[in-house]
């Protein structure tokens, strides 16, 4: 059995690959919609709410052929990715996930501010960088940073207290821009 060689990717390619991730998996037309249910994370009392977007799971997988088949049965349909390169986007109603064979070493819960669940654009989100203000103000240092000179698309990546990386990963220009 032949081994696999993992290649350990720094957060700017990660955030590159689950770029392309959604954007396959997103590949429908888009549209500018404020209706769209929006997952949350709520702060401390007295905080405000921040809205991260569209929340997808990116797995890193043994066998992409095996997971895919796995993840089928529980009726899930690919909607984007290429095998051919070791990753496959999946959806069944309105959860995502990625399969990442060899990509990265942990799986990863991925946030795209400005997107509904469809990847349609959002008329009123909270901008990445936005996001990164009020991470860095509650005490969290990113391990990749959005440039904040930016009003175009733009990542960080924050990892929990358990080693967990989370990505916000922006496609679309600031609110208002």
């Amino acid at each position: 059995m032949a081994r696999h060689h993992r290649t350990r990717r720094t957060p700017t390619l990660l955030a590159a690959i689950v770029f392309g991730f959604l954007i396959a998996g997103c590949a429908g037309p888009r549209s500018t919609s404020s209706k769209a249910p929006t997952p949350t994370l709520t702060q401390t009392a007295g905080d405000p709410t921040m809205k991260l977007g569209a929340f997808s799971v990116s797995l890193s997988v043994k066998d992409l052929a095996a997971s895919r088949a796995f993840y089928e049965k529980l009726g899930f349909r690919a909607v984007g990715g290429e095998p051919t390169q070791n990753w496959l986007i999946l959806r069944n109603d309105t959860t995502t996930i990625g399969l990442f064979q060899g990509m990265f070493d942990k799986n990863m819960l991925t946030f795209n501010p400005g997107w509904d669940w469809q990847c349609n654009t959002l008329a009123d989100f909270t901008d990445v960088r936005e996001l990164q203000h009020r991470i860095k103000a509650a005490g969290i240092t990113p391990v990749s940073q959005a440039d904040e000179s930016t009003t175009g698309p733009a990542s960080l990546v924050v990892v929990d207290p358990d080693g967990n990386p989370i990505l916000l990963d922006q496609h679309v220009p600031s609110p208002g821009k």
